[in-house]
């Protein structure tokens, strides 16, 4: 595996300080927030000094009950070629549930949701994953995410999971220590027990992150400083291998460069004080895929996974066996999310709204759950309100209908005055 050494996550916000940090040896670009055709001219500086860009993508849903999506691997593909990058990676997770699979309505979740622990889950999952590595152009690495709620009739550890997924793939592991501390506190996981039960060998790189506990809930933010006890996991996990690589990640609440550069003198610390290197062996090829269909396990899953997200983003009951008092903090946490991202997609909605954007949105969520993707989850809160007849305000509602109008048609609006009325006309006659 290629060494990679120590980097941090790149972000437009902080692109700058990210060129002229000292000692960054690679950086990890999300890959849905890249165009191959059109890649950032900071980018394109990092690679030209010959700084290491790995893709790293949200929206796969490789542990869904349904294959992987062909566009959206071609999507990941494509940005790790227009990249250079020795490899791409994406999470351990499902994203969406319901469909054809289970006859019901397209649910997304807007997040990354653990998939159970279960022989079913795994056999899904390594078929996806399969699926994945036969589209790319490059190897893939997988991450442990971190999770609020945990499933009821659990088969394995997560060491245990990890390590048959990587027996039966080969493929790589990217080891968040920050999600292991995550699950630690959320869930009573011992971080030790997980690293010891890993295959060290197919460690791809870590990733360490901060975050901050409310009720005895940890929440995995990406928007605070590296606590004490995830630097002490990354130091657990370096006694035990030395990774290739370890990259900050820090999403929201951009602290000054010098502090990003103080975490990143922590974690080359905590790496160092690990112990260093361990030799390690080559990490053997992937199993023959399995003969056995697994189409009647991802008809479990599916019905599994449709009911837990139903639950967390439609208000359905919560399966059995589920923490309820923990669903209700993942559903809020899924809801706040929805509406930070979709501020940032949007951002005229909060400067139309002013201070009753958050709750209006958060209103809406309760009952109506996202059946496409955030942008398209914008407008259709747009329409809401404004079929809803709950705006105070003429300009409010008046600059509300030209968004909404501006953004909802096939083509963009022209200037013209006359062009613009004859589309609005037969916007309302279809209606």
């Amino acid at each position: 595996m290629e060494r990679l050494g120590t980097g941090i996550g790149w972000r437009p916000e902080i692109a700058d300080a990210v060129e002229n940090m000292p000692g960054i040896d690679w950086v990890e670009a999300v890959a849905e927030n890249v165009c191959p055709g059109h890649l950032p001219e900071s980018l394109r500086r990092l690679r030209e000094r010959g700084v290491t860009v790995v893709p790293h993508g949200v929206s796969l849903g490789l542990g869904g009950a349904d294959r992987p999506d062909a566009g959206r691997l071609l999507a990941l593909a494509e940005r790790a070629e227009a990249l250079g990058s020795p490899l791409v990676t994406e999470h351990i997770a499902f994203v969406r549930a319901g469909g054809p699979l289970t006859a019901s309505a397209r649910l997304e979740a807007g997040h990354l949701l653990p998939v159970p622990r279960t022989r079913d889950a795994l056999d899904v999952l390594c078929e996806n994953i399969r699926i994945a590595q036969d589209a790319l152009p490059v190897p893939l690495a997988v991450e442990n995410i971190a999770a609020l709620i945990a499933w009821p009739g659990e088969e394995m550890t997560e060491g245990q999971f990890l390590y048959e997924l990587a027996d039966r793939t080969g493929v790589r592991l990217l080891i968040d220590v920050a999600n292991l501390h995550t699950n630690h506190v959320n869930r009573g996981e011992d971080p030790a027990e997980a690293l010891a039960g890993l295959p060290l060998e197919a460690i791809a790189y870590v990733h360490v992150a901060g975050g901050f506990e409310r009720d005895g809930v940890w929440h995995d933010s990406h928007a605070h400083p590296v606590p004490r006890p995830v630097l002490d996991i990354l130091t657990d996990l370096a006694s035990r291998v030395a990774p290739p690589g370890v990259l900050l990640e820090r999403d929201e609440n951009f602290p000054e460069p010098a502090e990003l550069e103080g975490e990143l003198a922590a974690i080359r610390e905590a790496v160092e004080k690990g112990g260093g290197a361990r030799a390690a062996g080559a990490w053997r090829a992937a199993a023959e895929p399995s003969s056995v269909s697994t189409e009647p396990a991802r008809q479990r899953v599916a019905l599994a996974q449709t009911a837990l997200l139903s639950a967390l983003v439609a208000g359905t009951p919560a399966p059995e066996g589920f923490d309820r008092v923990r669903l209700g903090v993942q559903a809020r946490a899924l809801a706040a999310k929805r509406a930070d991202v979709v501020a940032k997609v949007a951002p005229e909605l909060p400067v139309i709204l002013g201070a009753g954007y958050r709750p209006a949105f958060l209103a809406y969520a309760q009952g109506a759950p996202m059946t496409d993707g955030y942008r398209r989850d914008a407008l259709d809160f747009a329409e809401h309100l404004l079929l809803g007849g709950e705006l105070e305000g003429a300009r409010v509602r008046r600059e509300l209908r030209e968004w909404w109008l501006e953004r909802s048609g096939p083509a963009p609006r022209s200037r013209r005055p006359g062009v613009r009325l004859a589309r609005a006309t037969r916007r309302a006659l279809r209606r």
